[in-house]
């Protein structure tokens, strides 16, 4: 038994309303819980979350609430591992045992369906702890430099400065779409970028982090040019 978890709690900062605001029409978290669902991957598609508003969002597109998360999983401080070693838990003592758990967020539009399947078989029949969306760096991150105190600017990797950028080693970020997981690395809070964990790469152009006003512009730009609609 495999299930979809969607964490979308109500206190969102930057972005009021962040997981149910109208993204190109409709809102954000649709997207998620439409592209869990159109896959047939999973026997439940969850939205965990502590807002009875998000809750009926979420219904209202498929997705099922058997519980509302508890305030301590519900503040600035909780992490995404500890709202799905929760929601695991918590599945494997009420309904059924679980082979493996997918967390999807729920502020990602550009996510796919094909995506999904694709990633799944990679986790499926790889042995893996978890599997996970990530895309690569555009720029060599070997090159990059911080400003100091004194508004000078270093370089991280001084060495590499005359390296040519076809010797250095590709270097990749999560895209914050998508991991799936086995339940006892969700419970056990095992760490994601290690050797029992590998990726399904997205190309950088469908992957967009969505924490800003700005952010929320240019992912429903790059949303339009793309036409994702017709392919979910």
């Amino acid at each position: 038994m495999m299930i979809a978890v969607i964490p979308a709690r109500a206190g969102s900062k930057r972005i009021p309303q962040k997981n149910i605001k109208l993204f190109c029409g409709k809102p954000i978290i649709a997207y998620s819980i439409e592209a869990a669902l159109a896959s047939g991957l999973f026997d439940e598609v969850i939205v965990s979350t502590d807002s009875h508003e998000i809750a009926e969002v979420a219904k209202d597109y498929g997705a099922s609430i058997p519980f509302f998360r508890p305030e301590n999983l519900a503040d600035d401080f909780s992490t995404t591992g500890q709202v799905m070693a929760h929601t695991v838990d918590w599945f494997q003592r009420n309904k059924d045992k679980l082979d493996s758990a997918c967390c999807i967020y729920a502020t990602a539009p550009m996510i796919m369906k094909s995506d999904l399947v694709g990633a799944c078989e990679v986790f499926r029949f790889g042995g893996w702890d978890f599997v996970f969306s990530a895309t690569k760096f555009l720029y060599p991150i070997q090159r990059g430099f911080k400003k100091t105190e004194s508004n000078g600017l270093v370089m991280f990797n001084p060495e590499h400065f005359n390296t040519r950028s076809q010797d250095l080693t590709q270097a990749y970020h999560d895209a914050g779409q998508f991991y799936f997981g086995t339940p006892d690395a969700w419970i056990d809070n095992s760490p994601l970028f290690c050797e029992k964990s590998t990726i399904y790469e997205l190309p950088f152009w469908r992957t967009h982090d969505i924490d800003t006003p700005e952010d929320w512009k240019m992912a429903e730009i790059l949303y339009k040019i793309k036409g994702q609609t017709d392919e979910l």
